[in-house]
This record gives structure tokens, C-alpha cells and sequence, in this order.
């Protein structure tokens, strides 16, 4: 973790290859609110459209409760429709997924590919409290349905993360 660039508002970032067409990304930044509130709008799911341009819909199509290891652990389950639609030179590509979302209060966010456009995806949002606010991490890898290969798709990682983690960090300090 590069800590003077995250306090610095900066947003650090580390592609690695995932598959012979798919991508993976770490992603880091600080936000200066405690996790608490940064929980509070992260879980709001449907303002996901205004942190992620791309994204067109984002909303909840099941929410319930499963229990952890018996009765010790509790966590948040919900399931997740999103669309986004992305352009690329003369292409317009329209993707949607169906997501399995685990809930650790106020520390961790899990989603796990059930179905959609996509031949695997998952992600991870944890928060980590630092002095009076948080560093985010997002950790996230997929592989297209359509073959495209992992450097075209590192590539548009690494262009537009950055500024949706940017918008992301604007939107919730401002709410």
C-alpha cells in the first residue's frame, strides 16, 4: 500500500494479468469519512450508477440473512442485477450480471458471479479505518464472454478506474 499517495487523495492501482482474456485489479483509495458512513453509501446499491458511469442499473432483486459458521456470524446476502454499456471506438458493448453480495458490517463487501455477460467476475470491497477516515480497497477480476485480450482489458482498467473511484469518493463525501 502506497499510504502518502492515498492520503494525497491519489488513487493506486495494480493490474495483474488473470487469464489469457480476462483482467485483474487492486485498486486503493482514501476517503476522509469514517466506515461507517462510507458502509452506508456503499450498500445503497442503486446510487452505484452515479460512482460508475457505465452503469446504467443497479439495483437489489433479493435481500435475506445467512448464518456463518452457526449462529456465530451473521452476514448481509443479497443478490444484485447491474447493466452498463461501454463504448469502444465504433463498438457500443452492452453487458448485465447477476451478483451474490455478502455483507460484513461496515468492513467488507463480497460479490460472486451468478450469471449474466461475463464468463466469471468477482469483486471485493473492504474498508479499513485510518486515522479520521478509510481506505477502500477493490479488488476485482472477469473474463468477457467475448474473447478480448487481458492487455486490451488492463488497459481499460487502468483508464477509467481511476477516475470512476475518483467520482466514487466526490459523490460519497458530498452526500
Amino acid at each position: 500500500m502506497d499510504l502518502a499517495a492515498l492520503m494525497k487523495g491519489e488513487v493506486v492501482l495494480r493490474t495483474r494479468p488473470y487469464s489469457a482474456v480476462g483482467g485483474s485489479v487492486v485498486a486503493q483509495i482514501y476517503l476522509p469519512l469514517s466506515p461507517q458512513l462510507v458502509w452506508h453509501q456503499l450498500t445503497d446499491y442503486s446510487r452505484w450508477t452515479q460512482y460508475f458511469p457505465d452503469i446504467t442499473r443497479s439495483e437489489i432483486i433479493h435481500n435475506g440473512i445467512a448464518s456463518v459458521g452457526g449462529a456465530q456470524l451473521k452476514k448481509q446476502v443479497k443478490r444484485l442485477y447491474q447493466a452498463a454499456s461501454k463504448a469502444f471506438l465504433f463498438l457500443t458493448a452492452k453487458v448485465e450480471i447477476y451478483l451474490k453480495v455478502l455483507e460484513t458490517q461496515h468492513q467488507r463487501i463480497q460479490f460472486y458471479f451468478e450469471s449474466g455477460s461475463f464468463n466469471d467476475f468477482a469483486a471485493d470491497l473492504q474498508l479499513q479505518p485510518h486515522g479520521e477516515g478509510t481506505i477502500l480497497t477493490y479488488v476485482v477480476q472477469a473474463t468477457p464472454l467475448i474473447p478480448v485480450p487481458s492487455m486490451f482489458i488492463e488497459h481499460a482498467i487502468q483508464m477509467d478506474l481511476p477516475a470512476n473511484l475518483r467520482r466514487m469518493r466526490q459523490v460519497i463525501c458530498a452526500a
